[in-house]
């Protein structure tokens, strides 16, 4: 097994500069994962590794095995040095292993839905990496159908998402796409769409989900753009007692879709 122990070895820089770059990542359709629990929520969801990188004074090779061992495709495998790892780690609790893997298409036209009934959690231009990582932690929480992004701002492999959700990016079907394009997708498939808003709405848990349903948020500071409005089936809210009208967006979604998994559990 080869040993890295150079800062400037030319995979160590494409590494580093694959978790740097966004548009590196989407050119090369590769990222960077850091630690054992991501890599294993990759493997299980899917994704293809191409190179694993671990440092052999943090994790043993048992280990590094163990963490891969559901893996079908064949890897390139690598030690490195303690130093050259803590340049490329993000945590201060490290666990000793990166990878690189290869990027899904999340296009709308590779998206399968399988279940007839779905319930959807749709996200307008999120940006903030933490909301998008709890939206996913939700998500999959709810074990929603499928998670659409629309008009998305932010990489969904930046480091920072796959961090923030615990990779739950990995356990999620994910879809993005414009706005015109998700309510098209949606339209088409005759699923209901609710949106948070407080314009011509009616409270939460007064409408009934548990038909093929799309709940969708918008951002904290601006809600939804009058797109959706215009296109919802209802708009819905949810009552509040304190001073302000509006609260973080992740648990807005939160309180929203596990009212859906209430109705239809109890349907069920």
């Amino acid at each position: 097994m080869l040993l890295i122990s150079s800062l400037q070895n030319p995979k160590i820089k494409f590494l580093h500069q694959l978790k740097e770059k966004s548009r590196l990542r989407k050119r090369e359709q590769q990222f960077v994962i850091e630690g054992k629990r991501e890599i294993s929520l990759a493997i299980h969801g899917g994704y293809q590794l191409l190179q694993v990188y671990h440092c052999p004074t943090i994790i043993s090779m048992d280990e590094v095995s163990l963490t891969l061992k559901n893996n079908p495709y064949s890897i390139e495998i690598f030690e490195i040095t303690l130093e050259i790892y803590q340049k490329l780690s993000h945590r201060s609790t490290t666990e000793g292993i990166l990878a690189i893997a290869k990027s899904k298409d999340t296009s709308l036209e590779n998206l399968d839905l399988n279940n007839p009934n779905p319930l959807i959690l749709v996200a307008e231009s999120p940006e903030k990496p933490g909301n998008i990582g709890a939206l996913l932690r939700t998500a999959d929480a709810a074990k929603v159908d499928t998670v659409l992004i629309a008009n998305p701002k932010t990489d969904l492999y930046n480091p920072n998402i796959i961090r923030s959700s615990v990779g739950c990016v990995f356990t999620n079907k994910i879809g993005t796409g414009s706005t015109r394009e998700i309510i098209t997708f949606l339209n088409n498939r005759n699923i209901a769409i609710y949106g948070a808003a407080l314009q011509s709405s009616e409270n939460y848990y007064t409408q009934d989900y548990t038909k093929a349903t799309a709940i969708v948020v918008g951002t904290e500071d601006k809600g939804l753009t009058d797109e959706w409005l215009d296109n919802t089936t209802q708009n819905i809210k949810i009552p509040m007692s304190g001073v302000i009208d509006s609260m973080n967006v992740s648990v807005a979604a939160g309180i929203l879709i596990f009212e859906a998994k209430r109705q239809r559990d109890f349907v069920v």
